[in-house]
């Protein structure tokens, strides 16, 4: 079976998702994957460029995104060709993207079935806008399978009324992002480091994070990172004036990730809400400890991994768990990594062969 994965998505973990699950197909040698990423995909420009078989041209801007919306309709003919020289089977959106209609409409053309993998099957605080022009409902709706990484999500699409007439639901699992050794926590012989990585959006729980370091006070004996992309809030000017915390509030590409994981000792979730964590999964695969606090599928996705600690999510219960992440009971840990990307696509594509 031919497999087109796509993401069109020039920026995130989008891109990065979809190579790896491409590559992982392939490696089955069962399954022929074709990866389709946008033309400005941060991996695109980065010193391991993946094998493209479909580079789509996005846009840069908003106002470039204007202008290709408005040429959907004259880009159709152009999108027909591609798919039929590429003659997939089945098609897989890794992540939804703003382009994804062009794709779709040309797949339901030619009568090739796709599936989505939902990372999010509601609009966190803050996300809303960004749902609203995804149209992720239309996408959704017309997907022959629906794959969610966590149980969590896989409920939450039933309660939308998913998974009807004919319609798949399928529960996966957030394979790790792996970036090769780097030295174990602690190694460095300074104070303990603790990460927070991903957009710094209310839902993320930067208020919590707050509360939790000002309890502990200037005696904290750890040092704390935060980066990401966000608005301007009370929360970030409050953690800005802590000692020993620094913030890094710019999109971070994810070439810089493996240097921020090597740098980290441990990396906090303080999250109100969550499906599921990629940032948790890489963390872990390198040897982090995670505190995560106990919501959404974060609980199915840490719980029983080694170094990784829930608590619940409140300043108090997020503060004990940060001060007692690095007593030596949890240096004897190994880190626990099942379900890699391999068994993941191995899974995938025994579920998709039953529905062609």
């Amino acid at each position: 079976m031919r497999i087109l994965v796509w993401h069109w998505g020039r920026r995130g973990a989008g891109p990065l998702f979809a190579q790896r699950l491409s590559e992982a197909i392939n490696q089955l040698g069962t399954h022929q994957a074709l990866l389709s990423l946008a033309a400005g995909a941060e991996l695109l420009s980065g010193p391991n460029q993946p094998d493209c078989a479909w580079v789509e041209p996005t846009y840069r801007d908003v106002f470039e995104f204007i202008l290709q919306k408005c040429l959907n309709p004259f880009l159709a003919g152009r999108t027909q060709k591609k798919l039929a020289r590429l003659q997939p089977d089945f098609a897989i959106c890794a992540m939804p993207a703003l382009l994804d209609q062009r794709l779709i409409k040309a797949l339901q053309q030619q009568n090739i079935p796709y599936a989505v993998i939902v990372h999010d099957a509601q609009p966190h605080p803050g996300d809303l806008l960004s749902f609203r022009l995804l149209d992720q409902e239309r996408l959704l709706r017309g997907a022959s399978c629906l794959i969610t990484l966590s149980s969590h999500v896989a409920g939450e699409l039933h309660a939308q009324n998913y998974g009807q007439n004919g319609q798949k639901i399928i529960k996966l699992w957030h394979p790790p992002f792996s970036f090769g050794a780097m030295a174990p926590p602690l190694a460095h012989g300074g104070a303990p480091r603790v990460l927070f990585f991903g957009r710094l959006l209310p839902y993320k729980g930067l208020d919590l994070l707050a509360d939790a370091l000002s309890l502990l006070g200037a005696a904290r004996p750890f040092i704390v990172k935060i980066c990401g992309e966000g608005p301007a809030t009370p929360e970030l000017d409050r953690l800005r004036n802590l000692p020993n915390v620094t913030v890094d509030q710019r999109w971070i590409p994810e070439s810089e990730l493996p240097a921020l994981l090597a740098w980290s000792d441990a990396l906090v979730l303080p999250y109100r809400e969550a499906s599921q964590s990629g940032v948790a999964a890489a963390a872990l695969a390198q040897g982090r400890y995670v505190l995560a606090t106990n919501v959404g599928g974060l609980r199915e996705q840490l719980e029983g991994q080694a170094r990784a600690h829930l608590v619940e999510p409140n300043a108090a219960a997020i503060a004990a768990g940060l001060t007692g992440l690095f007593a030596p009971a949890h240096h004897t840990q190994t880190v626990d990594l099942t379900g890699d990307w391999l068994s993941m696509a191995a899974q995938m594509t025994a579920s998709l062969e039953r529905m062609t």
